[in-house]
């Protein structure tokens, strides 16, 4: 049973605030029938040295990706992990990390994958709660297995793969890379390009991406911005074209992906979850670099 929205005024302006829960509102409600909080972090090790009450964590590294396939999880893995860890399909499920939020929005966008109704974001996600000095428990909870029915995941709506980003080259889809502008540039002239991008041969962008960095859409304390500020930095875009987001590896590119969707209400959004570590490595893959790291385009 879904639990109700957080009616705190600074969401009122989302194009979707049941979105999105505040750390007073999740405090107070924190061991609700049908609520469930997921931790889900870059650092994995975080948890074990404090988190919200009765949250459980879900390692996005070992627990969310296919063990042999570089892809997800299937639906029975998928239904036997939410199983374990005691989250019903008519729960909802507040998911935060460390970050800003980078794997817990990626983390919340495999559950939409597998189209779990009702999924929601904490605003700053543990910086926030930390920050605020809310409490924390060494306790890893343990709840009774639930019967999550098998639900085959959906790549078709939310998710784009390296050969629809080709053919988007031929008619100007709006694609976005949403790292910082060093790595856009993939300049070879005064810096390190291995350090940039560890693992991918090649730097630079996908030709014709804009670099609309991350990290324009939050407060350093790692909250989201207001939706005018967010819409400001996305001016020269069209809401109602076909948008895909890319970065490194997905995680910030999921990050905008929610920023998107749920802020500005964008519903052709994409996330390139290759993104750079597919694409820098993918043979004749076209690439656009800056020679000189001055150069702003």
């Amino acid at each position: 049973m879904a639990v109700e929205y957080d009616p705190a005024p600074e969401f009122a302006e989302w194009a979707h605030p049941e979105r999105v829960v505040s750390a007073s509102w999740l405090s107070a409600r924190l061991g609700m029938d049908g609520l469930k909080v997921v931790e889900s972090d870059e650092d994995s090790l975080l948890y074990n040295i404090g988190h919200i009450p009765g949250a459980v964590r879900i390692d996005w590294t070992t627990e969310l990706n296919d063990p042999v396939t570089r892809d997800f999880l299937d639906g029975e893995a998928f239904a036997q992990l939410m199983s374990e860890k005691g989250i019903a399909r008519d729960d909802t499920v507040v998911i935060y990390g460390d970050k800003c939020n980078w794997w817990a929005a990626y983390t919340l966008w495999i559950f939409e994958l597998f189209g779990h109704p009702d999924v929601r974001l904490l605003d700053g996600g543990r910086d926030a709660w930390m920050g605020e000095e809310r409490d924390t428990s060494f306790e890893v909870p343990s709840y009774p297995a639930t019967d999550y029915p098998v639900v085959e995941r959906d790549d078709s709506s939310i998710r784009v793969f390296s050969d629809e980003v080709l053919a988007a080259l031929e008619n100007d889809t709006q694609i976005i890379d949403v790292r910082e502008k060093t790595e856009y540039q993939g300049a070879t002239e005064g810096m390190k390009t291995n350090a940039m991008t560890p693992g991918v041969l090649r730097t630079g962008h996908i030709p014709s991406a804009r670099n609309i960095p991350w990290d324009g859409s939050v407060h350093p304390n790692a909250r989201f911005r207001s939706p005018a500020e967010i819409r400001e930095r996305f001016a020269d875009l069209d809401a109602d074209e076909d948008t895909f987001v890319y970065c490194l590896v997905g995680d910030r590119s999921a990050h905008t992906w929610f920023t998107l969707r749920y802020i500005l209400g964008y519903d052709k959004v994409r996330n390139y979850d290759g993104s750079w570590a597919e694409w820098g490595n993918m043979v004749r893959a076209p690439i656009a670099r800056v020679d000189r790291p001055d150069d702003e385009s």
